[in-house]
């Protein structure tokens, strides 16, 4: 019988050890953490819109706002999580206010994937494959010149 022993669904031994070690997690808000993030979010945010003013794209051309901040992001992201992670001493702020608050808001898969959208269905599809293909190398090849710039700091510093 189920209830016999003692064991039922409702209890934890009757869950999976990590349904059980879920059950008694008591959620942590980290406000301190959260705040972070929503600075640094804000911030990026700003700076992305700012980009969008300077450098406005017309009808069917490149969009080289979009391209520039997430080809930022990119390296920012590769530096500064280096620097975090093998030269600077553990911080508990670094990665939320630049990592994801701020690369977070400055970077933008949604509009660049609007925007390809927006050049195919006006017929600018070479401009659409470009865009997407460029944005994607240039990115990985920006996040690690931001990681090997970060570990040439480090060891020019020891």
């Amino acid at each position: 019988m189920p209830g016999a022993r003692g064991v039922t669904a409702e209890t934890p031994a009757a869950r999976s050890p990590f349904s059980a070690r879920l059950a008694t997690r008591r959620p942590h808000h980290r406000v301190d953490l959260l705040l972070a993030v929503g600075v640094g979010g804000a911030v990026g945010t700003l700076v992305r819109y700012e980009v969008g003013v300077l450098v406005p794209t017309p009808t069917g051309g490149f969009p080289w706002a979009t391209f520039i901040v997430n080809v930022a992001g990119a390296f920012i992201l590769g530096l500064v999580t280096t620097l975090a992670l093998e030269r600077w001493p553990p911080t508990r702020y670094v990665r939320p206010i630049v990592g994801i608050g701020f690369c977070g808001g400055l970077t933008t898969f949604s509009t660049w994937m609007v925007e390809a959208t927006q050049l195919v269905d006006a017929h600018h599809t070479g401009t659409a494959i470009i865009f997407v293909v460029a944005t994607t190398t240039v990115g990985l090849a920006a996040l690690i010149v931001g990681v090997v710039a970060a570990r040439s700091s480090t060891r020019s510093l020891r």
